[in-house]
């Protein structure tokens, strides 16, 4: 297996979604839908509508995947990402991407440097076992606005694998609550709570490890949940994927960090970012963040 396969397998989505009332009758009608996403297979069930009446919902979903897909995927040459990456600029960036480099811009300020969108060079030096001499990284040298998006220096590479999860599950959920469906969960790498669950109650999650053990539950209303582990990928040299773009070391095997926030672009790159900090300094950073909390750090 390549490592962008590998990388991708990591990244796949699935997505699971309940529409409640107040309690959910036990022979509501069931939908489910199959298809692909970021690459990767998804899949999402609707409980309370009929096949028919989730039909279009589902279209709706499948059209909004391909094209956030079309702006953030490394993998289809033709994406927003993939073309920077190959020309160094593209103009007229779309709103999302530049609403994403925003956010990875403030929370690259905030952990000072650990999150780094521009560490791909890296990453792809690592994971083919090549030299990393003469790398050109560091967001401070990406230029964005909406006349274009490119790199001030050569060789340069953007990937948005530690955000774009959240972002895509923040948008997937907010296109289901536009078709009035208020209390649902949406999982899709990342997980986003709205409503209730059919028990009247919050929606339980599960932390997970790598190897799907249970570590921690928690209850989320209108919030979000994002989980990285440095185990989560392993490359050729049994290193983890999640590399620091300041001194190139590999987070720790063993760190599995879980966040949770008002969104869950939010949660994704800082439980990104916190893989790569002491306890100590993720909690202090985390408190500088309104609604924002350190659920699991180990």
């Amino acid at each position: 297996m390549s490592p962008s396969q590998s990388r991708r397998r990591f990244l796949c989505l699935s997505a699971s979604l309940m529409v409640a009332g107040p309690a959910l009758a036990a022979n509501s009608p069931v939908a489910h839908w199959q298809g692909h996403a970021l690459g990767a297979t998804a899949q999402m069930t609707l409980a309370g509508l009929d096949p028919q009446e989730a039909a279009p919902v589902f279209a709706r979903v499948e059209k909004e995947l391909s094209r956030l897909e079309a702006i953030f995927s490394i993998y289809r040459p033709d994406s927003e990402v993939a073309r920077l990456n190959a020309t160094g600029r593209i103009a007229l960036p779309s709103p999302e991407l530049l609403d994403i480099l925003s956010l990875s811009a403030s929370l690259h300020r905030a952990s000072k440097g650990a999150f780094d969108p521009t560490v791909q060079p890296l990453w792809q030096a690592r994971a083919l076992g090549k030299s990393e001499a003469g790398l050109n990284r560091g967001f401070q040298h990406l230029r964005y606005d909406p006349s274009a998006v490119s790199f001030a220096r050569p060789d340069m590479g953007l990937t948005l694998n530690g955000i774009a999860q959240g972002y895509i599950t923040d948008r997937i959920a907010a296109l289901l609550r536009s078709e009035s469906l208020t209390d649902i969960l949406v999982d899709m790498g990342e997980i986003s709570a709205s409503g209730l669950s059919p028990d009247g109650n919050g929606w339980r999650a599960g932390i997970t490890s790598p190897a799907g053990d249970i570590l921690q539950r928690v209850t989320l209303q209108d919030r979000a949940l994002a989980t990285s582990a440095g185990s989560g990928t392993q490359l050729s040299d049994g290193s983890s994927h999640i590399l620091d773009p300041r001194s190139g070391e590999a987070a720790h095997l063993k760190r599995l960090v879980s966040v949770s926030a008002p969104s869950a672009a939010l949660a994704d790159g800082f439980s990104t970012a916190l893989c790569l900090l002491s306890q100590e300094d993720a909690s202090e950073l985390i408190r500088h963040f309104p609604g924002t909390r350190l659920e699991h750090f180990a």
